[in-house]
């Protein structure tokens, strides 16, 4: 994104590394610019050169630059303060590792707080944008593409023709980037990563209370929250509290924020040595498939939901319920008007019998709803793969939606 925005800027692009990056950085400057190797090998004076003759200097994977000396904060402090004060010079610093550029570089404690003049986190995706990568994809292969790769670009674009055909062909590769990502990007993050890998797992595999994270790690006795706290700070572990609940609320549970990372550890963790010798099938993945994907197709509901707001249902909040054993996929309330609409996922085709009976044991379940009971409006319905007779469910006062919905907005 950053190269796209400069591509008509004159710039520089640095990506750092491990080590030498001064050195580095003044060779690729003298490739642009001849004359800088009459200049003393120094940041200081590097830039004090660059900001007459460049528009953008971009530095990518800074924290490589504070692994390798962390004086260098200091001394960007410096280039920032004095050398760039008053010049029109754009500095941009990019950085893969969540924790160190908030710790490190955008924290109060950095030598660099207060400097910068804006700082955007990249997120994935929506589902919705996906059709841009995969614009022959039904809505269906879609889901199943969006349950590997979430709306990550990086992984969204390595998918070449048929998505199976793809994963099986990359799963039985001996360079095959599966094998080994998630530990390259989890050690970018942490110095010791079995204990949060084995949390990570336990999640993917449904354990989201914290007592069940424990009870899955065989280490009931052991206080995990600090791991898990680190994990949320870096963006791999999100805590969720239902709809009507408080964020801080005793009911809150952990997912991983990502599709990647939650297939990685479904699928991938448990059969690394299948893949390491060449052999895995494909099958085992396809044949627990659909079940993964009832969790992702509720993340996709909540996005219909939410993109099609102002022709459905103006909600003000929108998320999951639970309580105890009851469970609700999705919940959208409006806080101003006291309208609520309860609706079900489901990754599967149904019969307007099976479509009936879900909306009747979504409204029992709706009872158990704390919120604004006396006074509120209800709605009620139902998202699924291929639903019958949907018109008909519709003209009865159902929100009811399938894939063809999902394919048209």
């Amino acid at each position: 994104m950053v190269l796209k925005s400069t591509e008509n800027s004159n710039r520089i692009y640095y990506l750092a590394v491990g080590a030498n990056n001064l050195e580095r950085f003044y060779k690729l400057c003298s490739m642009h610019f001849p004359n800088i190797l009459k200049l003393t090998m120094d940041w200081e004076i590097i830039f004090e050169f660059l900001k007459d003759n460049v528009e953008v200097v971009v530095i990518d994977e800074f924290q490589n630059m504070i692994h390798e000396n962390i004086n260098n904060l200091n001394i960007f402090q410096s280039i920032v303060d004095i050398i760039l004060k008053d010049s029109d010079l754009q500095l941009i610093l990019l950085g893969s590792s969540i924790s160190i550029m908030t710790s490190r570089v955008l924290d109060y404690k950095s030598p660099l707080y207060g400097r910068r003049t804006g700082s955007l986190e990249l997120k994935a995706v929506s589902f919705f944008d996906l059709r841009c990568f995969f614009p022959d994809c039904t809505p269906e292969e879609l889901i199943e593409i969006y349950g590997f790769a979430d709306g990550i670009p990086f992984y969204s674009i390595k998918i070449v023709n048929n998505f199976w055909l793809w994963l099986s062909y990359e799963l039985k590769s001996k360079i095959s980037f599966l094998k080994d990502e998630v530990d390259f990007l989890m050690r970018y993050e942490f110095e010791n990563i079995t204990t949060y890998k084995s949390i990570l797992e336990a999640i993917a595999h449904g354990s989201t209370k914290l007592n069940d994270i424990k009870d899955h790690m065989n280490v009931r006795r052991t206080d995990i929250s600090p791991y898990l706290r680190n994990l949320i700070e870096v963006g791999m572990v999100k805590r969720i509290a239902p709809v009507t609940e408080k964020p801080n609320s005793r009911l809150g549970r952990y997912y991983i924020c990502d599709n990647f990372l939650k297939f990685w550890f479904r699928f991938i963790y448990p059969n690394v040595s299948s893949i390491e010798e060449g052999v895995m099938d494909i099958e085992i993945i396809k044949k627990n498939y659909n079940q993964y994907l009832g969790g992702i197709f509720e993340d996709v509901g909540i996005q219909f939901i939410n993109k099609n707001r102002k022709k459905l249902f103006n909600f003000t909040k929108i998320g999951r319920w639970w309580h105890k054993d009851k469970e609700i996929d999705i919940v959208a309330l409006n806080h101003i008007t006291n309208e609520v609409l309860f609706i079900e996922c489901k990754w599967q085709d149904l019969t307007q019998q099976t479509a009936k009976k879900v909306l009747f044991e979504l409204k029992n379940k709706s009872a158990f709803v704390q919120w604004n009971n006396d006074i509120r409006k209800e709605y009620y319905g139902i998202i699924g793969k291929k639903i019958e007779t949907k018109k008909e469910l519709q003209d009865m006062g159902f929100f009811v939606f399938d894939l063809e919905d999902i394919g048209k907005a």
